[in-house]
């Protein structure tokens, strides 16, 4: 059991989107206001056909009650809402949201093996060798960049959104404010850093969407004292959709947004997932 664990803890290690990749003897723990990455939750029209994809790129699958999971050091990807769920009305494309994104050694390697497996992968922009990007049937589009340093195969890096030009500055101190996301750049990208992802935002001419309904239905991020936590967003005037509960299996859940329409899950595990 203690070998297991350690497995765990070091797959884990790689999951924060700028931390040192030698910082790999235990989980990436919460940042100062008990945050860190959790899951994507889709809203897929064709579950088995996004597992299939999500699985050559490197992922593992498993069932968490109801729910198919494909798991990424750095990430749970939940592939489809509760029951009687209406289907995604959409994809990423269009939405807050705009894409999520993965870290692997060497992208061209990775392409040749995922289109040998099936896989849905183009190359990247402007000839660049060192991007490729993958869109499922239903539309979630991933990014794909190298990190030539990594030692894992695949890993969860970051997630980006699309918003006008004059809300940049906004959205990454909103991120910081309530999530104790740090702020930075990656690259020419304005950005904050929760352990397990970067939040990227850059500027979109075009006006998007919210989030839920789509494939991408919300991001989900883990909280300690999330009871407590939610209690604070409201008092400072974040949108709850949902209020702090528990699950029958003593997971604590709360949903919020942000101003620009992305929908977030809060979780407080009794025990990690998966």
């Amino acid at each position: 059991m203690t070998r297991l664990i350690a497995a765990l803890f070091l797959m884990f290690a790689f999951a924060a989107g700028t931390a040192p990749q030698t910082a790999f003897a235990q989980a990436y723990p919460p940042n100062a206001m008990g945050v860190t990455m959790g899951h994507w939750h889709l809203n897929s029209r064709d579950p088995e056909a996004t597992k299939k994809i999500l699985v050559a790129m490197g992922g593992t699958a498993m069932k968490n009650g109801n729910f198919q999971i494909v798991k990424f050091p750095g990430v749970f990807v939940f592939l489809n809402l509760g029951a009687n769920a209406a289907p995604a009305t959409g994809g990423t494309v269009g939405t807050v949201v705009n894409h999520v994104g993965f870290l692997v050694p060497n992208v061209q390697e990775a392409m040749a093996k995922w289109k040998a497996a099936g896989v849905p992968v183009v190359p990247g922009g402007n000839g660049r060798k060192d991007q490729a990007f993958v869109t499922t049937p239903d539309g979630l589009r991933i990014e794909i960049l190298e990190d030539k340093t990594q030692t894992i195969p695949i890993r969860h890096h970051h997630i980006h959104f699309y918003v006008p030009q004059d809300q940049i500055p906004k959205i990454q101190a909103w991120y910081a404010k309530f999530f104790g996301a740090k702020p930075g750049m990656r690259g020419t990208n304005v950005a904050a850093d929760i352990p397990g992802a970067n939040l990227s935002f850059s500027k979109t001419d075009t006006p998007t969407v919210g989030t839920k309904g789509h494939v991408l239905d919300h991001i989900g991020f883990d909280v300690k004292n999330l009871d407590n936590f939610c209690k604070n967003l409201q008092a400072q005037g974040v949108k709850i959709e949902r209020p702090y509960t528990k699950n029958a299996n003593g997971t604590g859940i709360c949903f919020v947004s942000d101003p620009w329409g992305t929908y977030i899950e809060l979780n407080e595990r009794p025990k990690p997932l998966g």
